[in-house]
């Protein structure tokens, strides 16, 4: 038998209990909406062995790499959406993997773009993306006629994601957010029917709208990711519980300071991740959070206040004692970040025994 105790360190630990727990909110949420389909976005798990859970059955997905795109494709999950502006040099890579079996959607907000999509030779389709609030990517709704009318009989919908749910700090703000996603994307498609085009999808989504959003009239399919294994922000903008983060990052404690009150661990920034996300929530949790090997907050906020390349340096409260060579677990700001620096997931069932090893696909 195999424990965390075990293993070299640094590495992720996921707890298959809390993943559970955090896949049967999502989808007790999106049971309120009857016909809207569940499209699960892999981009944080990249895991087969979680698409297991997250879209059984092989059903949907989305993607934001060509290279997770051609891994689930190869294990059977054919319908997907690839969630990133797409470029004329990845047009062949994706028209190859639908010629051998899949059914991989794109999206464009570009009317150049979308031409060459339409005359390419290939099994192509696309979406057309709406900015619905984020400013990120997207048409604005009167711009996205334009590049649907570009992309002909290749055009399947519309698009969006609602990114700038993560601003929100209660339900109401998350349900404003939601409904504004949901109006401009399904207004969008609505007025492209009514000018003669097609628009059979209508794809809107983030983890914090498709858990509070009160309507989802007019939408065919909610895409949501980050849900899946959670983090401290998430967290605290109420994605889900604050314990209920099933990704962790496993570390050995390296070194202490009692004059200085912290601890030191093997676990820095290439293991964690820079990602200050939650300098924008009610608590910052600086570069993570130091729980005990089991998973619980037993030292109180142990917050890891710097992060070097290797090391990671937490300040923890009463100043305990530690060995060399303890184990401790540090929770993530950003759980999409923390897990790309590494190739495989350790999983656990609420203890320390390792009961499996998940692999993952990283890169472009």
């Amino acid at each position: 038998m195999t424990t965390l105790n075990d293993l070299e360190t640094p590495c992720l630990v996921l707890d298959l209990s809390i993943l559970k727990r955090n896949l049967k909110l999502m989808t007790d949420a999106m049971a309120r909406h009857p016909g809207v389909v569940l499209r699960p976005h892999m981009k944080t798990a990249k895991s087969r062995d979680v698409a297991m859970l997250a879209a059984p059955n092989f059903g949907p997905i989305t993607v934001s790499t060509l290279a997770e795109a051609q891994y689930f494709a190869d294990a059977g999950w054919i319908d997907q959406i690839y969630a990133v502006g797409i470029t004329p040099q990845k047009l062949e890579r994706v028209a190859a993997m639908n010629a051998a079996g899949a059914r991989i959607k794109i999206i464009t907000d570009d009317v150049e773009m979308a031409g060459k999509i339409a005359a390419h030779p290939g099994q192509i389709a696309a979406l057309v993306e709406v900015d619905s609030g984020e400013h990120r990517g997207g048409a604005v709704p009167e711009g996205a006629m334009a590049v649907a009318r570009a992309l002909g009989n290749k055009m399947l919908g519309t698009f969006t994601h609602g990114g700038h749910s993560y601003l929100g700090r209660s339900q109401a703000q998350m349900e404003e957010v939601a409904e504004a996603e949901r109006k401009a994307v399904a207004d969008t498609a609505q007025a492209m029917r009514d000018a003669g085009l097609k628009a059979k999808i209508v794809s809107m989504g983030s983890s914090p709208t498709a858990l509070y959003a009160k309507s989802l009239e007019g939408i065919t399919e909610v895409r949501a990711g980050v849900y899946m294994f959670g983090d401290l922000f998430q967290g605290q903008i109420g994605t889900h519980p604050l314990e209920d983060i099933a990704v962790t990052v496993l570390a050995s404690v390296i070194g202490q300071r009692p004059d200085r009150g912290t601890v030191l661990l093997d676990a820095g920034a290439m293991a964690m991740s820079k990602d200050r996300s939650t300098e924008a929530a009610p608590k910052d949790f600086g570069f993570g959070r130091m729980l005990d090997i089991d998973g619980k907050p037993s030292f109180g906020d142990a917050i890891m206040r710097r992060a070097y390349q290797e090391h990671g340096e937490v300040v923890v409260p009463g100043n305990p004692s530690f060995h060399i060579g303890d184990k401790v677990r540090v929770a993530p700001n950003h759980t999409c970040m923390t897990v790309a620096a590494h190739t495989h997931y350790n999983v656990v069932d609420g203890g320390q025994e390792v009961i499996a090893v998940w692999d993952r696909v990283n890169h472009w």
